[in-house]
């Protein structure tokens, strides 16, 4: 195995994570592809050790000692929402492959959420420097510099150590043109593995695309600590031409846009549909969207036409009072009508639900069950709030944060600060909604069952079979429910 110039990783184990472990769908760390391609682009010698389907950082060792890299970095795929949650099972396993790496006398950079939140830490653990913000420009001027030099001073977008005192550089403006990156080093990960795994769970292979980066909108909870509060999109032709890379070399036509915002700039869908005519691409595709943009102009009917096949919404809650005090932006009224029309077009709607957020009474808990029962969205996430560093939400909660300010791992769930309820509550409330859900789709097929018994397929008879469980372990749930509201300790 040859020398390298820069060796990247990441820090997100899915087998650290065992909700996402057990799911079976990993996706590769597409953030790292893009940094590791540019490098490449400009003529260093990269490799990527992909830490997503192994189980021990140690295996990072040998790898560092037949490449021995000049650099290391430890740079997080920015696209994946669970290295915004610093969960504390991959910081661990971050400073592990920190602490290797020091051995092997690399610069050892790091570009993360965690690293951005708590650069102390990281530098501490052994790090020389971390990058903050969007990352590309920053890293390829780093390692241009170190090359030649020791003065990184002049470089903006970083944090240091000098003389044992913290030096942190002004900010890099972000990039606006998008499409002056190469596509990301695909080639540098074991795709087969993915597949085999997508296959045991049985799930039509699926790989990871971002057209857009940042969200311009400012619910208060949510952090944007690489791609910050900004919107700028690649163009319709250089996602349909990455497309058609990833269809023609892995044969993959089914894709995760894991944008913030899918499609937010006028026209760009319609656009996008061309694009794939142009290029006589089939595919399907599922994206992250926000109720009030899906029902401008026509959009829906261009995203159905171009191959959605589900959409996943931040419906967040069935109370008006929530979402306004979220600083959401949106109504529960749009929530429901933009159900209604992808359920219309055959695009599947799923729901983001958040329960917990600051004054949440049981009245605002009750409205969103019976928003998800009334609605029937073909899947639902639910998660309690969670204070992320630079959010409005935190300052207000900050204070509470003394004893644990981070999850394990994204199955935690725990209340972080004290909300109306306690952390057992918001578990039993957890799995109480999935199986108020579960029955309302049950109820739902039953219905169609009964008016067009041929077209209900197995997964329906199945769910209509299961009733005999939700039915009496709901009731159950609820009562205990009821018995731990006034039990907030």
């Amino acid at each position: 195995m040859t020398a390298v110039d820069v060796l990247f990783s990441h820090s997100y184990y899915y087998s650290f994570d065992p909700k996402q472990w057990k799911n079976k769908t990993p996706y590769p760390p597409l953030g790292t592809l893009y940094a590791t391609s540019f490098l490449r682009e400009a003529g260093y010698t990269v490799d990527v050790f992909d830490t997503n389907l192994i189980e021990d950082p140690f295996l990072i060792q040998p790898l560092l000692e037949q490449q021995t890299p000049r650099f290391f970095v430890l740079y997080d795929d920015g696209f994946n929402y669970l290295t915004k949650m610093c969960l504390t099972a991959m910081r661990e396993a971050a400073f592990e492959m920190i602490k290797i790496a020091k051995k092997q006398n690399c610069h050892i950079i790091v570009s993360s959420s965690d690293a951005t939140d708590h650069y102390e830490k990281y530098l501490d653990a052994g790090a020389d420097i971390i990058i903050q913000g969007e990352g590309e420009i920053t890293l390829k001027t780093l390692v241009d510099t170190l090359s030649v030099s020791d003065d990184i001073s002049l470089i903006s977008g970083i944090v240091y150590k000098k003389n044992n005192a913290i030096v942190k550089t002004p900010k890099r403006p972000v990039l606006h043109d998008l499409d002056q990156l190469p596509l990301p080093a695909w080639d540098l990960v074991d795709i087969d593995a993915y597949k085999s795994i997508w296959k045991q769970g049985k799930h039509p292979f699926t790989l990871n695309l971002a057209t857009t980066r940042g969200c311009p909108y400012k619910c208060n909870w949510c952090a944007k600590p690489i791609y910050g509060n900004r919107y700028n999109s690649h163009s319709p032709a250089y996602i349909a031409d990455h497309i058609q890379y990833l269809a023609t070399t892995f044969n993959v036509h089914r894709f995760w846009m894991c944008d913030d915002i899918f499609g937010l700039k006028p026209n760009w869908v319609q656009e996008f549909n061309v694009e794939l005519k142009k290029r006589s691409l089939d595919i399907s595709y599922y994206i992250q969207s926000r109720v009030d943009l899906l029902l401008k102009e026509d959009t829906i009917d261009a995203l159905a036409e171009s191959g959605l096949e589900e959409v996943w919404v931040g419906a967040e809650s069935g109370s008006q009072t929530i979402l306004d005090a979220m600083d959401k932006g949106t109504s529960v009224a749009q929530i429901y009508d933009a159900t209604k029309l992808l359920k219309e077009k055959n695009i599947n709607v799923a729901f983001f639900i958040q329960f917990g957020y600051l004054n949440e009474t049981k009245e605002d808990i009750v409205k969103t069950i019976q928003m998800i029962k009334e609605l029937v969205p073909d899947n639902i996430g639910i998660s309690v709030s969670y204070p992320l560093p630079g959010t409005k939400f935190y300052e207000k909660v900050k204070d509470d944060l003394k004893l644990k300010a981070n999850w394990t791992d994204s199955d935690d769930l725990a209340m972080l600060f004290k909300g109306s309820f306690n952390s057992s509550f918001y578990k039993k409330l957890h799995r109480y909604v999935h199986k108020e859900y579960r029955k309302s789709q049950a109820l739902q097929n039953l219905k169609k069952l009964f008016k067009h018994p041929s077209s209900i397929d197995k997964s329906e008879l199945r769910s209509i079979l299961l009733l005999g469980y939700y039915i009496p372990s709901a009731f159950i749930d609820n009562i205990q429910l009821k018995n731990m509201e006034h039990t907030n300790v």
